[in-house]
């Protein structure tokens, strides 16, 4: 890549409205993302329908807090159905569309859409099977590590490439929603760039702009973001997306990131070289007069010979008259100081 890659989820922000999900596609075309991700599960495929605490959401400061997990992703999900549809407008504006499997069967129906590449959820990245089986397919894999330790990190990463699949990212993630800060530990990344020998991102579910920011100074090639065009639209993820112009403002933030990191480079600025100091007769010296500290100093600007020489000229003779203000140069000393 050559550029970060930004990834605008649009999870369940359609809120169920075919048009709305259009409506955010070309949105975040318009804004600036590089693609748009969606989902690809049915509730039945993530879980069974079972009132039993092990199928609650029981975690007191979540947003879904009391409900099964089988409402929870029944209300969430995009119908698979819209989603060629989805994929076609997308390609028709010219915005990449992807999506997250959770299953096999979720995989060979993207497949048929042929999408582009595959991200794997946080909460699936320990699923070795099906990490296997989406990488077979060859297509550039991207996996949240939101959850995993470090060796089920390495299962994943080995996992895609004993299927012959090397084009592997990896997102730092920290998978509550929204995520505190003082949780994001950003300083991982370089970390897992040198641990994993992979490509990283960040999959991001703070509101914070600087979050991204970090990510991106610190190596980060992908950022992953949930985007809705409104939270008051509602929708199970709205509560930790960024709103359309906070989008925006992460995506310009990126950019302007890109360009402050630039490459490495020891170049230097001629134009302001030219304001540099250099060595200058400060004082109308003689032909045959001894150069002293007093006659020749380092000054600014940069015409003259480097102050490297300073002490070598110091008690030489001058080969010919010089006004105040020259530029020294070697021609004006007498005997060898290179």
């Amino acid at each position: 890549m050559d550029h970060v890659f930004i990834i605008a989820e649009m999870s369940a922000n359609h809120c169920g409205d075919i048009n709305l999900a259009k409506k955010i596609i070309q949105k975040a075309k318009e804004i600036g993302a590089d693609a748009i991700k969606i989902q690809t599960y049915t509730a039945d495929t993530l879980t069974i329908d079972c009132d039993k605490d092990d199928f609650k959401v029981t975690n007191p400061n979540s947003l879904w807090f009391g409900e099964t997990h089988y409402s929870l992703y029944t209300k969430a999900s995009t119908p698979w159905e819209w989603q060629k549809e989805l994929k076609k407008y997308a390609d028709e504006i010219g915005i990449e569309f992807f999506s997250t499997p959770f299953d096999k069967t979720a995989v060979d129906f993207l497949e048929d859409m042929e999408v582009q590449r595959y991200k794997i959820a946080s909460f699936e990245a320990v699923d070795i099977p099906l990490i296997e089986y989406t990488a077979s397919k060859g297509k550039p894999m991207i996996i949240s590590v939101g959850i995993s330790s470090k060796e089920e990190i390495w299962e994943a990463v080995n996992a895609c490439k004993r299927v012959g699949n090397n084009d592997i990212t990896l997102l730092k993630c920290t998978s509550s929603y929204p995520a505190p800060l003082e949780d994001m530990n950003i300083l991982t990344i370089p970390d897992m760039i040198k641990e994993f020998g992979v490509k990283v991102g960040l999959s991001d579910h703070s509101m914070v702009v600087e979050t991204v920011v970090s990510a991106v100074a610190l190596g980060a090639k992908v950022i992953e973001k949930h985007f809705t065009l409104d939270r008051a639209l509602g929708g199970a993820d709205s509560g930790f997306s960024l709103n359309l112009q906070e989008f925006k403002e992460m995506v310009e933030a990126v950019r302007r990131t890109e360009k402050v990191l630039g490459n490495v480079t020891y170049e230097v600025n001629s134009v302001n070289r030219e304001l540099a100091r250099s060595l200058y007769v400060v004082e109308d010296i003689k032909k045959g007069e001894i150069f002293t500290e007093k006659n020749i100093r380092s000054i600014r600007p940069n015409y003259g010979l480097h102050t490297r020489y300073y002490p070598a000229i110091l008690g030489k003779k001058a080969t010919q008259d010089l006004e105040r203000g020259t530029a020294l140069a070697f021609e004006h000393i007498e005997g060898n100081i290179q």
